[in-house]
């Protein structure tokens, strides 16, 4: 036996954060260790050693369990692209694009990729931690799962199920849970692991005892909340980082609706002076206010025209224009510097309807939407400064006119983005641009912050990927989830 999966009562129950500290448990143990998601959706992605493209957190399990990312960690990545379609990625390429029906239908041959890749991996390490997603409970995707229960019994491996207190109802969760699994499920199902306690654990205990009776199974232990836990989200977006102290940098980002790679902004929720806040339509509709910013950063984006059209619709281009004209900074990433161009073409529909939609006619350039995405890892300079910098392209469209004669930066000896003649308007495709300390200070004190130091978050990663292992080794029993292993 080589597989152990943990699955989870519901999406965002713990799941990778769990198989993140075990990689990391495993590893300071001299384990050969490996993480794998066999399905994942996800707009938040990496580039891989072997020029795929994984989900994020599949990524960060690969750091912890200090292997280099590889599609074949993660064979299949859903991207959506609307409420009923996304891009179908197989092993770290693009397949096509499909609605939910399809997709549906298709999952009896992606779960050939599935099988071919968790052999490999089979192959080149001892021990695979897999992560289910969403709940394994989802009566009407029950049908050639590949995510969940389906790969746990077409490769027979144990299965842990974590559900989170935080939310409330944990014992409801995971007995639920296994009331809708088969029998077959239920045996391999081995016991519990609960998230995000908070208080006197000899409160819990009595519930726990019961869980244990009322099921047959153990549960693996009680994990606390963990104050402060900043880790590479799947999709979850905090609306806000830490509010800076001192001389502060008020940094504004739209969450659009198809936002893609928001852990570009990361650092910046940990730099002391920085506020960073995401803002999106209240619950009355459109029309929020953006509100006082020193820089605005326009995001990447998985559909660059539709999220630039409901852009439009918040009242938010008015708004970046009389940014600019009060001297604030304007910073586009990925498919946000598309959006600062003059216009987005995507005549054969590759991101939705054909068609051409305006940009905010900030710089001087155009994009055209062309079939094969750019995936590459990549590092380079800041120019004029000469920092450098590195991180990853992950994105469709080629971007062509005289802005970009004035470049960001440079990546692997090309020129990449384009600043304005004035230097308020910036764009790049690089991804990670503020995960270099060096970089982030240089950007910074060009938007304003005024000896602003650094944020090293790759040390910071680092450090938090040992306290979750750490936590993990206090508060569950790690030598019963192993001995599932053999």
């Amino acid at each position: 036996m080589t597989t152990l999966m943990i699955q989870g009562t519901t999406s965002d129950a713990g799941k990778s954060t769990l198989v993140a500290g075990l990689c990391r448990v495993l590893v300071r143990r001299g384990v050969s260790v490996v993480p794998f998601k066999p399905q994942n959706m996800a707009l938040n992605s990496a580039v891989t050693m072997d020029g795929g493209e994984i989900g994020r957190s599949t990524a960060l399990q690969a750091l912890a369990a200090g292997v280099e990312p590889h599609s074949d960690m993660n064979p299949v990545l859903l991207k959506p692209e609307s409420d009923r379609g996304a891009q179908v990625i197989l092993r770290g390429r693009v397949h096509g694009h499909m609605d939910a029906l399809d997709y549906h239908a298709y999952k009896r041959t992606a779960r050939e990729s599935v099988l071919s890749a968790w052999q490999a991996l089979s192959a080149r390490f001892d021990v695979i931690i897999a992560e289910g997603a969403g709940s394994p409970a989802e009566i009407n995707l029950r049908a050639n799962d590949i995510a969940n229960m389906g790969f746990a019994e077409m490769v027979d491996c144990p299965v842990v199920l974590v559900g989170d207190i935080d939310r409330g109802g944990v014992f409801a969760q995971l007995v639920g849970t296994l009331e809708l699994l088969s029998e077959s499920e239920r045996a391999r199902t081995c016991g519990f692991v609960i998230n995000r306690f908070r208080g006197d654990i000899a409160l819990l205990e009595p519930g726990l005892a019961w869980l244990t009776e009322r099921t047959g199974k153990p549960v693996y232990g009680t994990l606390p909340y963990l104050q402060g836990l900043l880790l590479d989200a799947e999709d979850s977006i905090g609306r806000s980082g830490r509010v800076g102290q001192g001389d502060t940098l008020k940094v504004v980002v739209p969450a659009l609706p198809r936002i893609s790679n928001h852990n570009d902004f990361d650092p910046l929720r940990l730099h002391p002076q920085v506020e960073l806040s995401f803002i999106g339509p209240n619950q009355l509709g459109p029309g929020q206010a953006m509100p006082p910013a020193d820089l605005i950063i326009l995001p990447g984006s998985k559909s660059t025209r539709s999220d630039l059209e409901w852009l439009r619709a918040q009242g938010w281009e008015a708004a970046i224009q009389r940014h600019l004209r009060y001297g604030g900074r304007l910073l586009g990433i990925c498919g946000g510097l598309q959006m600062l161009g003059r216009a987005v073409h995507d005549p054969d529909g590759l991101e939705g309807p054909a068609g051409s939609t305006p940009g905010l006619g900030l710089l001087e350039f155009e994009t055209r939407m062309v079939a094969g995405k750019q995936l590459r890892n990549v590092s380079g300079r800041l120019l004029p400064d000469g920092v450098a910098i590195s991180g990853y392209e992950i994105h469709n469209g080629v971007s062509e006119g005289p802005a970009l004669a004035r470049p960001l930066c440079e990546l692997d000896g090309r020129p990449d983005g384009a600043v304005s003649d004035d230097g308020q308007v910036m764009g790049t495709y690089l991804h990670g641009l503020f995960d270099r300390p060096e970089a982030c200070a240089a950007l910074l004190t060009h938007c304003g912050l005024h000896d602003g130091g650094a944020v090293d978050y790759a040390a910071h990663r680092q450090r938090e990927l040992d306290r979750l292992a750490d936590t993990l080794e206090t508060h569950l029993d790690i030598d019963a989830m192993l001995a599932l292993l053999g």
